[in-house]
């Protein structure tokens, strides 16, 4: 296999024979699959941010971390997302090389604030349920505070690239842009290390961290209240199957991107199809829309508001309620009704 070459220019990739790496039809299609992901995490995402400045029941502390995830994970299907679109559909990077740093900019801060924010909520509902510091309660100036920690961290290391240390190029089949994983310069290398192991590697941990330590809290609480059957048993189910989705989705999401880019620097040697590269790209990209689905779904608030918005006004769940009332009333006459 013949290794694919970068133009000056950063638009396009072109392997020694001077074909590009997928046919028209190929990038056709790849345009197609990300269209399906950036469509629907646009809409979801700027449905969670609407709802929620609408509806003040939503402006809670503990909803503040969603509702930032849901504006990272807009960034992202704003800049990367419609880019790969618009671009897989032309066949090549079409913005140049500032266009190519800006763009791997954009949604490297975007994509890593969004890591940060899964992280901010872990550590969150662990100390809601936890309470490791005792009964100090979890107030909007906490909230606060994590939402800007984690935009600067991420801030702080996609920086750099701008300024010498690392740079941003086209990945994959060449139409979107992110870290350069293939340069073997030792600078370079450094800093996909320091970015992979404060970027990827931290969030997970604390991600698995926090769960760990909330699981096992709540199932001490559930066995000594013998409560296995009740409310306390709902909530351990309900934070279990939280914890699944999260970490599944984050699994399915970062761990291929990461596990190549490191792949990458410890192999360089190493002949990877930019097709074969692209996958991880997409699966880390839709992260965007899995991220609302799995909190519109598992927040109760959050349902019952946005799924009214997304219907224009309908109100689903009250129809439903209103059927459940009216069977029950049906059923009770029927039993008092003579013989």
């Amino acid at each position: 296999m013949q290794p694919f070459v970068i133009l000056p220019n950063a638009s396009s990739y072109l392997d020694p024979q001077g074909e590009p790496p997928l046919s028209h039809t190929g990038f056709i299609i790849l345009s197609i699959i990300m269209a399906v992901f950036t469509g629907p995490a646009i809409i979801l995402n700027a449905t969670v941010i609407i709802v929620s400045l609408m509806h003040k029941q939503l402006r809670q502390p503990l909803n503040y971390a969603l509702v930032n995830m849901a504006v990272a994970d807009l960034g992202t299907a704003m800049t990367g997302g419609v880019l790969s679109v618009v671009n897989n559909a032309q066949g090549y990077f079409s913005l140049g090389r500032t266009g190519c740093v800006m763009e791997g900019f954009a949604v490297s801060l975007f994509g890593i604030t969004s890591l940060c924010t899964v992280a901010l909520i872990a550590v969150e509902r662990m100390f809601v349920v936890c309470k490791p510091l005792g009964q100090i309660t979890f107030q909007k100036k906490h909230a606060v505070g994590g939402i800007v920690l984690s935009w600067l961290w991420s801030l702080t290391w996609n920086l750099p690239p701008l300024f010498g240390w690392g740079r941003y190029e086209l990945e994959g089949v060449g139409t979107s842009c992110a870290p350069d994983w293939h340069n073997r310069d030792p600078q370079n290398v450094s800093y996909i290390l320091a970015y992979f192991a404060v970027c990827f590697a931290v969030p997970f941990a604390i991600i698995l961290g926090s769960y760990t330590k909330l699981m096992w809290t709540l199932h001490q609480v559930s066995k000594m209240a013998c409560l296995e059957g009740g409310a306390v048993a709902k909530g351990e189910m309900k934070v279990a199957s939280m914890v699944i989705l999260m970490v599944l989705t984050f699994l399915i999401s970062w761990l291929p991107y990461a596990a190549l880019a490191m792949l990458v620097v410890y192999s360089p040697d190493v002949e990877i199809h930019p097709l074969v590269g692209t996958v991880p790209v997409y699966l880390a990209k839709s992260s965007t829309v899995y991220n609302p689905i799995i909190y519109i779904y598992l927040n109760k608030q959050f349902q019952k508001y946005a799924v009214s918005f997304l219907l224009c006004g309908k109100e689903p769940w009250e129809q439903d309620e209103v059927s459940e009332t009216a069977t029950t009333v049906e059923t009770s006459t029927n039993k008092v009704s003579p013989a």
